[in-house]
């Protein structure tokens, strides 16, 4: 199109250089009298989502060119609170339905995944203005008239109503089939436990999560729903309700084990969460104030503290009190100097001690760089918080904050509940018969476990385990993280699921044993009521997958799937009161049940945004490690990118390189041939495989160390304990 090369690309009139180009972009801006650039809108039909750059025209070129279709229009529409997404609006031949699901698989082999439209829409005919172009603006919202290729078929019972109505508020799309699939329109086993807490309040019935994944449509799930409610299925849990504030409140048992490692190590910052930001514009710090004086008036877990009496910890709510807010003016100091001061305050006061039985267990600090420049600080404990609570606290600042500033009161409702009725409901209820049945069930799926998980290290374990640790970030390319998507759906796993099984494959070939098990943290919000609570309600699963048999990659994701959706079955025991009632083979040198942890970020991140200012998050190197090795990824615009924290003791930062690029070439290989078994597949890269072959071409002993290092390569991957030894 060399028409559209020489409208987008126009000569540089400022660069001085002959030839010179600058891409003319299509955004229509202006600047503002404070130097900001305002982004108004697109000149054309290019659009960007999930932070990827997309031309319309290429989507609905490629519709268009689909058997059984004449028309298509592509637009990015913003309905509800999921941002914006794709919505294909689609006109058949004369004659002819095409299936949305067929049109889907088109635009998969053509398109990335990041282009294929989340929503069809059918219409007899396109909008037009008086002069026949097609009428954009008058195309009806998805909300209005989305329906499947196949026929929009509306909910004909009051228990799919219900569904579709509880579909509609987690997943952010309206007027939902009872054809529609959960995972197509995008749900993850995330949003997967919000819809279960939904189902469990909406019908007073408790299905294990599998029953998801197993029927993935409104109709199919409502079939599950009935069949239980005629069973007579009844909650399994009590409701959580407000308790009296009366007398001693019990810990958690969560809140238990950190109290139990503060008081073996006072004094200790390693379960500090902080929150540090840049904030560039007008910060106004007393109504930075009030507004968190009012997150911890609504939330009693900050301005509660924990005591112990006749030995045994309970927690004490304190009243809500002046929060201290201190100001570091250091805008008087040279630029360089005020920014590396600043920083230095804000890590001291990052990693500065909590006293438990004091408190408070929320600090803040501002330090002014200059006028308009700041950097801002929120720390709280552990034992008070965890990742989602910083979402609810970033999503509360900003509501109170622009609220405030406009004069106006807090637009935040009342909570239902507290963390104390949490804390209360979790000891009532897990006791007895119920601790006992989630107890036998963990039993027998750890028993026989391996104690360690052997992985070669770079130096020998020390006799007691350390926290000495640093992390090295890593990122899959994203044709990569486009195949890994499509393979998850195509098999009826999650990306966790599809991603955990390759890792266990890779830890398999390290250390030789098809008997591997890893943790992964959970949210641990299965009610309604706790999801817009600060608390610590994570918890931890251990994952115990049989990699015996060279199974191939499919047939291992059918294994890690029953395991992961039969520990999310029983996810109610923690962590902490599992290895109590398990029991393990204890050591001082390594973690029980599992020293390798693996996650993958899908809590809600909530944007860093509030009016006239820019805020930025500031990155603090991390210096513990409380495993082995923690792996974490996180999809950002459409790439999955991840850090490995590691155990410096144990490892050098070459090792995780390494490591890292052996865990992207196992997963490029198992996306190339899902079939295959996935421990056969080759780990080296092409440098390291030069390097084997420099080493057997030597002299001497660099000759037989090539040699061996080669041959034990070859016996891995055989994966013959005779050829290994």
């Amino acid at each position: 199109r060399p028409d559209l090369t020489a409208e987008r690309f126009v000569p540089d009139p400022l660069g001085g250089e002959a030839g010179a180009r600058l891409y003319r972009t299509g955004d229509r801006a202006r600047w503002r009298r404070g130097g900001e650039l305002e982004f108004l809108g697109r000149l054309d039909h290019q659009v960007k989502v999930r932070g990827f750059r997309i031309e319309l025209g290429e989507i609905e070129s490629a519709l268009s060119s689909a058997a059984g279709v004449r028309e298509a229009v592509v637009l990015a529409r913003t309905e509800g609170t999921g941002g914006p997404r794709l919505v294909a609006y689609v006109v058949p031949a004369a004659g002819e339905t095409p299936a949305a699901t067929e049109l889907r698989e088109l635009l998969q082999q053509r398109l990335p995944d990041y282009m294929v439209p989340a929503v069809f829409v059918t219409l007899e005919s396109l909008p037009r203005t008086p002069n026949g172009k097609v009428d954009r603006r008058a195309l009806p919202a998805a909300a209005e008239a989305r329906q499947g290729l196949a026929g929009y078929v509306a909910p004909r019972t009051p228990v799919e109503e219900l569904l579709a109505d509880i579909w509609s508020e987690v997943l952010s799309v309206e007027r939902l089939g009872v054809n529609d699939n959960f995972f197509e329109l995008g749900g993850h086993s995330l949003l997967a436990t919000r819809v279960m807490s939904r189902l469990r309040g909406a019908f007073q019935i408790e299905l294990p999560l599998r029953e998801l994944f197993e029927e993935p449509t409104v109709a199919g799930l409502a079939g599950r729903v009935e069949r239980a409610m005629r069973a007579g299925a009844g909650l399994l849990a009590p409701p959580l309700v407000p308790v009296a504030r009366a007398g001693e409140l019990p810990l958690s048992f969560a809140q238990e084990r950190l109290w139990f490692l503060d008081q073996l190590a006072p004094g200790s910052s390693a379960y500090n969460i902080p929150v540090a930001l840049r904030v560039v514009g007008d910060l106004d710090v007393g109504v930075l104030r009030h507004s968190l004086e009012q997150i911890v008036r609504r939330h009693e877990a900050l301005r509660t503290v924990f005591v112990a009496q006749d030995g045994t910890p309970v927690q004490v709510i304190e009243p809500p009190s002046r929060l201290a807010l201190p100001v570091v003016d250091l805008s008087g100091l040279e630029e360089d100097r005020r920014e590396r001061l600043g920083l230095e305050l804000v890590a001291r006061e990052a990693g500065r001690a909590f006293d438990l039985a004091q408190g408070p267990l929320l600090r803040a600090l501002v330090v002014r760089l200059a006028e308009a420049s700041h950097l801002a600080l929120v720390t709280m404990h552990h034992i008070v918080s965890d990742g989602w609570s910083m979402g609810v606290l970033v999503r509360e600042v900003s509501a109170l904050y622009q609220s405030y500033t406009g004069r106006r009161p807090s637009p935040l409702p009342e909570l239902l509940v507290q963390y104390a009725d949490y804390a209360v409901w979790q000891r009532s209820w897990l006791q007895g018969e119920v601790l006992a049945r989630e107890i036998d069930y963990w039993r027998r799926q750890l028993a026989g476990a391996p104690a360690l998980l052997e992985i070669p290290t770079d130096r020998p374990r020390p006799s007691v385990q350390s926290s000495r640790g640093a992390v090295r970030g890593f990122a899959l390319p994203a044709p990569l993280s486009s195949g890994l998507q499509d393979l998850s759906r195509r098999q009826g796993a999650t990306l966790f699921i599809t991603l955990l099984a390759a890792f266990q494959t890779l830890l398999a070939r390290y250390t030789g044993q098809p008997d591997v098990v890893v943790g992964t943290p959970i949210a641990g919000r299965n009610h309604l009521e706790l999801e817009n609570l600060i608390g610590f309600f994570v918890n931890t699963l251990v994952l115990r997958t049989d990699l015996s048999g060279e199974p191939g990659f499919v047939d291992l994701l059918g294994r890690v799937r029953e395991t992961v959706l039969s520990a999310h079955a029983h996810q109610e025991v923690p962590f902490e009161k599992l290895v109590e009632e398990v029991a393990p083979e204890r050591s001082l040198a390594y973690s029980p049940l599992f020293q390798v942890l693996f996650a993958l970020q899908n809590v809600p991140q909530e944007e860093l945004s509030i009016r006239d200012l820019h805020l930025r998050p500031l990155d603090s190197p991390a210096t513990t490690a409380k495993f082995d090795l923690t792996i974490a990824l996180g999809e950002v615009g459409g790439e999955l990118s991840g850090s490995v924290e590691y155990n410096t003791d144990l490892f050098d930062e070459v090792t995780i390189e390494r490591l890292a690029g052996h865990f992207e070439r196992l997963l490029s290989a198992v996306v190339e041939a899902p079939s295959s078994p996935a421990g056969d597949r080759a780990l080296l890269s092409t440098a390291e495989l030069s390097q084997l072959t420099e080493w057997s071409r030597g002299t001497g002993d660099s000759q037989r160390v090539g040699t061996c290092l080669g041959e034990l390569f070859e016996a891995q991957v055989d994966r013959t304990p005779e050829a290994v030894a």
